[in-house]
């Protein structure tokens, strides 16, 4: 029976193999994870207080446990995760370089359809209601043109952000596997 302690994710798993991606063309220590195994672990670990500290625990047979590549899973999910939380520094980047492109064409736009509005304004007199309802819309126009980058710039790197911190920690955190007696079958 496993105690719940916060910060403590436990895994149970009959082979080594299990936790990673047979797929995967790389030597075994350098494997990614299996997407059902890293799901488990994160969805786990989000729920947990960003100051707990994470410890993994796998659970096998002791036949299992005492295998080599057992031996170096702490050392295989640790380069995992790190490279998980890599990847989300890359897509931040990429995400900011978006924004600022964006935005820079937000802007563009914006300063036109103000020059725009104004010049078509003054050529209608700004006396009637088309010449007020023409100066609007391009002035919409213009912060609609901005919506994306602002969206980008104020919301969407927060979840990116805080995965990658996450998986900064599932990276540091300690993998131990704890071995147990299989009963023979009768």
């Amino acid at each position: 029976m496993v105690v719940y302690v916060e910060g403590r994710i436990d895994l149970h798993v009959t082979d080594v193999l299990q936790l990673f991606d047979m797929m995967d063309p790389y030597p075994f220590r350098e494997r990614d994870i299996a997407g059902e195994v890293d799901e488990h672990i994160y969805d786990e670990a989000v729920d947990m207080p960003s100051t707990a500290p994470i410890a993994i625990f796998i659970h096998m047979p002791a036949a299992a446990a005492d295998t080599e590549a057992a031996r170096g899973l702490s050392v295989a999910f640790a380069s995992f995760f790190a490279a998980q939380a890599e990847r989300g520094s890359r897509e931040l980047s990429q995400l900011l370089r978006l924004g600022r492109q964006a935005l820079g064409v937000g802007l563009v736009v914006l300063a036109l359809c103000v020059v725009i509005g104004q010049v078509l304004y003054n050529l209608l007199s700004g006396t009637t209601h088309i010449a007020s309802f023409i100066l609007e819309g391009f002035m919409i126009l213009g912060w609609v043109a901005n919506w994306r980058p602002m969206e980008i710039f104020l919301y969407d790197w927060w979840p990116i952000v805080q995965k990658r911190s996450l998986y900064r920690r599932l990276a540091a955190a300690p993998v131990t596997v704890v071995p147990y007696q299989v009963a023979p079958q009768a």
